[in-house]
């Protein structure tokens, strides 16, 4: 009986270490840095064209399915960044579950997929699917 409840504890501590491990990791303004390792690949990325802030912000289209490129700026509470692309500027949502499993400060540049969401008492924002660092 001990030993099955030493087991269980094992398990569940390893358990625990896993999931603790895998935390966002936006290390820039707003978030303390906290080194990572590993790196999250997106499916299906072939054929995306990649589309500018402006654009969105000009006419934002809910619901719309966008690839942006550029930078978090800084990080604004859990799950939410501030993006910009250097055409302008917007905000994101990241789970952490999606958030890139590496460090990522302001100089990172960063593909991000999701959707975009309009709502009509604030800016609109995207709420993203995946991430990945550009290679340098």
């Amino acid at each position: 009986m001990a030993l099955i409840f030493k087991r269980k504890t094992l398990i569940y501590i390893a358990f625990a270490a896993f999931c603790t491990s895998a935390q966002a990791q936006f290390v820039g303004q707003g978030a303390p840095a906290v080194p990572a390792s590993g790196t999250l690949s997106p499916a299906g990325t072939a054929e995306v064209k990649v589309t500018r802030v402006a654009e969105i912000l000009k006419n934002p289209v809910d619901d719309l399915y966008v690839l942006v490129r550029g930078r978090l700026t800084r990080k604004l509470r859990a799950e939410h960044y501030e993006f910009t692309d250097g055409t302008g500027t917007i905000r994101v949502e990241i789970d952490d579950e999606d958030f890139v499993h590496q460090p990522v400060t302001e100089e990172t540049v960063v593909e991000l997929y999701g959707e975009v969401d309009v709502d009509y008492m604030t800016s609109p924002e995207i709420e993203v699917e995946w991430m990945r660092v550009v290679p340098k």
